[in-house]
């Protein structure tokens, strides 16, 4: 087939969230179909990283665009009904190579990930075309309402539902939708679109995020995540100011690394408290990890699949997350993870694994093993590639096509 993807963040090399999933689905499907990418790219730097692409597909569309005229695209859209979303993730430049491409090549599937790029390919007809929503990010913003300060949680909430009442829109555009979680298809179901609806999970490179049969440090706990991310900064500054002392007052070595790009000016000081590290960008996360005894993801705020929680599981490091952030992991807290609630509950989780080498054994296995049997690339693309055969078969049945 002449697929056409199109995704929001630009999609090489896989080094973060948002490009982690749209790579491994442009990489599985190039592997028997012509792919042509069309995405956004931000810099220079975006732009040499990124040439790598090219040998996953068979063309490469881009967009230009800078912070600056993003920031006005999204403030233009505040008293419109248009998600401010859209805005920032809207070129012109784009639009155009998209318009060319479909009317050179005829395509026999349009493929989208993420709701705010599907503006540039959600009026075309004659072909069958796949949203995959990835996380419902209406309900992120949602969230973000409800824990922000006012009036910057009022602006939350307005994209917030501006943005739920497009994902409404665009669902009944596409012949179907998908997304990571199942907790993620019971909010796209809610929508009652009448679109065929379904999901399949985020993976993780089990090959490399694998244990390497080095030491660990019994006292040290490991958190990975952009620091200009504001759950990561959220969680990790109520962590080090409520959670860790709890753990240092019954072990007073335990130390804490955080691991991020961008920290900001607030996360660097958490560096002066007792036993905390803040790195900063390294080059590789995986020794800091598996150097750790435990990697913790205490988030408040989660959507979809988090995958530090993937990554680290994978590497047989035991992680105690939110009950929140389990969610979007395909594993059985008190089996394969630890889950908490509560600073104190966060603080025992802990102990109990730094305390107990043969209880972080145990974790550290079934956690591994989970992940090879639950959050497997090649399981997760081959249920793609039967979500997009019936997609097609059904488009092509009902007599659709141009």
């Amino acid at each position: 087939m002449e697929i056409l993807y199109v995704c929001h963040r630009f999609p090489y090399p896989p080094k973060r969230g948002g490009k982690i999933r749209p790579f491994n689905m442009i990489r599985h499907l190039a592997e028997r179909h012509r792919v042509t990418v069309a995405s956004l790219l931000r810099s220079d730097a975006e732009a040499a990283e990124g040439k790598g692409l090219e040998k996953h597909c068979k063309e490469v569309l881009v967009g230009r665009v800078s912070e600056p005229w993003q920031t006005l695209r999204m403030i233009a859209r505040l008293p419109t009904p248009v998600p401010s979303s859209m805005g920032y993730f809207y070129s012109r430049q784009l639009r155009h190579a998209v318009s060319e491409a479909c009317a050179r090549t005829r395509f026999d599937l349009v493929f989208v990930h993420c709701s705010s790029v599907a503006q540039y390919v959600s009026d075309i007809q004659g072909v069958p075309k796949i949203l995959d929503f990835g996380d419902m990010d209406s309900q992120k913003w949602l969230t973000y309402a409800e824990v922000r300060s006012f009036p910057v949680s009022l602006g939350y909430l307005l994209e917030g539902r501006k943005l739920e009442a497009e994902e409404r829109r665009l669902a009944e555009k596409f012949d179907l939708c998908t997304c990571t979680t199942k907790q993620e298809l019971s909010t796209l179901r809610s929508y009652g679109a009448g679109t065929e609806t379904d999901w399949f999970p985020n993976g993780v490179d089990a090959e490399y995020f694998c244990p390497d049969g080095s030491g660990y440090d019994p006292d040290l706990i490991s958190f990975v995540g952009r620091m200009d991310y504001y759950p990561n900064r959220q969680c990790m500054i109520h962590f080090c100011r409520e959670i860790l002392p709890l753990i240092q007052r019954k072990r007073p070595t335990t130390k804490l690394v955080i691991v991020g790009a961008n920290p900001s000016s607030e996360i660097r000081r958490l560096g002066d408290l007792p036993g905390v590290t803040v790195t900063g960008s390294v080059q590789d996360v995986r020794p800091y990890v598996r150097g750790s005894a435990v990697m913790v993801a205490p988030l408040a705020i989660a959507r979809g699949t988090q995958n530090k929680i993937l990554e680290a599981l994978a590497m047989g490091v035991p992680t105690v997350t939110s009950e929140l952030a389990a969610n979007g992991v395909d594993a059985v807290p008190g089996d394969h993870l630890l889950t908490a609630s509560t600073d104190s509950g966060y603080a025992e989780a802990v102990l109990r694994l730094l305390d107990d080498p043969g209880e972080r054994r145990r974790f550290a296995a079934k956690g591994r093993e989970r992940m090879l049997s639950h959050h497997d690339w090649k399981k997760s693309m081959t249920r793609m590639e039967r979500l997009i055969e019936g997609c097609v078969e059904r488009f092509h049945y009902q007599g659709k096509a141009s």
